[in-house]
């Protein structure tokens, strides 16, 4: 007889990635629960959302992220819970957000896996970089301390680049799209290599973890062997799939950088959060892992994930 699915909490469940793990979830069979804010009452889009979710068969949660009594209620009616909820706030914001979720998930007492908002490439390893990612790596970190010392059972999910941010525009900045002027700009030479994972996959991944005892207290990271490319390996592939040829102008690191000056909070966060991947050998110049960390295709080889090339095709 085969074991009873864990029943799975899903905050942030209407936003970019939050939709698709309660798809995720409900796909892998779940009782998949959303949490709806009353904060949220008023936004039409959400609204309509929900029902669409409610439709595939997800079930709603009343809870409120600045009511901790609600909060640790509605933890108490599952036996995971996911935070989807927006972690690119460098803000201090974000993370009492977070802070409270764990708090809530420490009262409650009952919850066997918290899936914290991380979902990028492993703050772990990015403390040290450039402000003012560097102050969003550092409050992650700060979270998944206090999960730890909590002794509430966890999984980090290294996400890396998010396909959607990074395939289509072919890296370039300033649109999701693909260049139309038959130019591109090279970051560096092109060569570094990132790794980039189609927002399904991400989380399907990370539903496939939460009951699984290899995952447990550890860090997954997302790893499609086929999706570890250079800029200059996305550009390629593009020229192959529409029958065109792109003009390639270099920037150099100090050039990009050089973006930030006068740039909104945004911009600044994307310039330094993007300089280790395009500069410096890439962020992958000298990545191993460690002890705590699995490969997400190692473990959960039945997935078949989408390549860069598959997603490209969608915008020919």
């Amino acid at each position: 007889m085969a074991s009873e699915k864990s029943r799975v909490l899903v905050l942030g469940g209407t936003g970019y990635l939050g939709k698709r793990l309660v798809k995720a979830s409900l796909r892998q069979g779940h009782p998949t629960f959303v949490l709806q804010r009353p904060e949220n009452c008023m936004d039409i889009n959400k609204i309509q959302l929900l029902l669409r979710l409610k439709k595939h068969g997800a079930k709603f949660i009343e809870g409120s992220l600045s009511d901790h009594e609600s909060l640790v209620r509605a933890v108490k009616q599952v036996d995971v819970v996911i935070s989807a909820l927006s972690s690119s706030d460098i803000s201090t914001t974000a993370t009492q957000l977070q802070l409270k979720i764990v708090a809530a998930i420490k009262d409650a007492g009952n919850v066997k896996r918290f899936i914290p908002a991380e979902f990028c490439i492993d703050p772990a390893r990015h403390v040290h970089g450039l402000e003012p990612a560097k102050t969003l790596n550092v409050h992650m970190m700060d979270v998944r301390k206090a999960i730890i010392e909590a002794n509430i059972p966890y999984t980090s999910i290294a996400a890396n680049c998010f396909a959607g941010y990074f395939v289509p525009n072919l890296c370039q900045l300033g649109s999701l799209l693909p260049p139309k002027d038959n130019k591109v700009s090279i970051f560096g030479d092109g060569s570094a290599k990132a790794i980039y994972v189609d927002e399904n996959d991400i989380a399907t991944y990370t539903v496939k973890t939460i009951d699984d005892p290899r995952t447990i207290n550890k860090t997954l990271h997302l790893m499609p062997p086929e999706n570890i490319r250079s800029q200059n390996d996305l550009i390629s592939i593009w020229e192959k799939l529409t029958g065109k040829k792109y003009e390639r102008s270099t920037i150099s690191g100090e050039d990009f950088l050089a973006i930030m000056n006068g740039a909104n909070a945004i911009i600044q966060f994307g310039i330094t959060h993007n300089y280790p991947i395009f500069y410096e050998g890439g962020y992958l110049k000298s990545f191993k892992l460690k002890e705590g960390d699995e490969d997400a295709t190692k473990l959960y080889p039945d997935v078949k994930y989408t390549t860069v090339e598959e997603y490209l095709k969608r915008y020919v």
